[in-house]
């Protein structure tokens, strides 16, 4: 999901596709390093050797918090340069490991899926850097901001992909058995009812009832942010039909009006349109996880399973699922408040001009920062033709160019 579902989503562009995957690529993998030493020093490190202790959960986390700086990236494609993309990173992943830690550990949410603390940090951290690196003379680079055939054709194998693996990544980090189950269940269930009701408003607001490859590309993938918070829990099936349902109208719905709202009256230029696939869905998943918290009862997950669910041991033993409710919607305002505030600290440090950022008429073209091939088109062609009569009889004919 990281590599390669990131990665070709955002190929969409015309003339920036290597930034898309090789950028992605970049700060994946410096990301990734820098999220084990932060996470690491929250949460694995071991206090009688002072080491940090890494397996597989720890490279999971580790993803985690590469994908909401993944997440911000979307919102400045195509505009900043590969250093401003690392000090976006490096940041990011700080800002991350500290949000995590206060909503996770200290105020005991759970966000198993990463609704609050991946997709909505992410997509408003990414939002308030972009409008910090407000540009107003954009409309220069106008020419290379849409996409063509085989770009969208790539940007959906990226959609494929992180369609596919959504159930696992929800999953991951569950508790084993019930838990891991549901999570896998009700993502799977959102996911496809995202899907039918994407290609319903994309075809009903749009001219001829035809689709837009933009709606399908991203707001497929909206059930699956919403679900993340509450995908442990007991949803149910109809729950989870009923979340992918309404991602899929208030995802496509803004990339129809609320990304064009947002860059002419808020100055927020959003490349990809994180707003609506992560920003909004991971506030829905922060609210549907609270509600759904607050109504959990021992009669529907058993004594053993509310607490294994909930985490419900140790300082927090005592607390209920109404109390637990309420202590995820403190995390959705942390996650939210981490978000806007990190990204409004870091466009301030990305404005400086020493980061080697492309000039307004150069913004969404691979040209500045990679060697790209001749475009095929400004090669002179070279007419041949064979000649089918070659080797061949003429035959007479009474047919002549001479006049009389």
């Amino acid at each position: 999901m990281i590599f390669v579902g990131f990665g070709f989503l955002m190929t969409f562009l015309k003339r920036y596709s290597f930034g898309a995957v090789g950028f992605n690529f970049l700060i994946a993998a410096f990301g990734l390093q820098w999220a084990l030493l932060m996470q690491g020093w929250f949460h694995a490190l071991d206090y009688s050797d002072g080491k940090i202790k890494i397996g597989v959960e720890n490279l999971i986390n580790a993803d985690f918090c590469v994908a909401g700086c993944l997440i911000a990236y979307g919102a400045v494609l195509g505009k900043v340069s590969p250093v401003q993309l690392l000090v976006l990173t490096l940041f990011g992943i700080t800002l991350f490991a500290v949000e995590e830690y206060i909503i996770l550990d200290l105020i005991h949410a759970r966000d198993a899926g990463g609704s609050m603390v991946i997709h909505t940090f992410g997509g408003y951290y990414g939002l308030a850097i972009s409008w910090m690196l407000y540009r107003p003379n954009l409309d220069q680079s106008s020419r290379l901001q849409g996409s063509v055939y085989h770009s969208d054709v790539f940007a959906m194998i990226g959609t494929l992909f992180l369609w596919m693996f959504w159930p696992s990544f929800n999953s991951a980090i569950t508790d084993h058995g019930d838990g891991q189950h549901r999570a896998a269940i009700n993502t799977y269930l959102a996911l496809a009812a995202t899907v039918l009701t994407t290609v319903a408003i994309s075809s009903l607001f749009q001219k001829h009832g035809k689709l837009d490859m933009v709606h399908i590309q991203n707001s497929t993938l909206a059930g699956g942010v919403a679900v993340g918070t509450a995908a442990e829990f007991m949803l149910m099936p109809y729950g989870s039909l009923i979340v992918g349902f309404c991602c899929g109208i208030i995802s496509t719905l803004g990339y129809i009006y609320l990304t064009p709202f947002m860059e002419k009256y808020l100055k927020i230029q959003d490349t990809c349109g994180i707003h609506n696939l992560h920003a909004m869905p991971g506030v829905i998943g922060g609210i549907v996880g609270a509600i759904t918290a607050a109504a959990a009862s021992e009669s529907v997950y058993g004594a053993e399973g509310l607490i294994n669910t909930f985490d419900f041991e140790g300082e927090f033993k005592n607390t209920d699922p109404t109390r637990q409710g309420g202590l995820q919607a403190a995390g959705l305002c942390v996650a939210i408040c981490f978000g806007v505030g990190g990204g409004i600290m870091v466009g301030c440090i990305l404005r400086l001009p020493i980061w080697g950022d492309p000039a307004d008429d150069n913004c969404f073209d691979d040209e500045p920062y990679w060697e790209v091939p001749e475009d095929e088109e400004s090669i002179p062609p070279i007419l041949q033709y064979n000649n089918h009569m070659q080797n061949k009889d003429i035959a007479e004919s009474n047919f002549t160019m001479d006049q009389n």
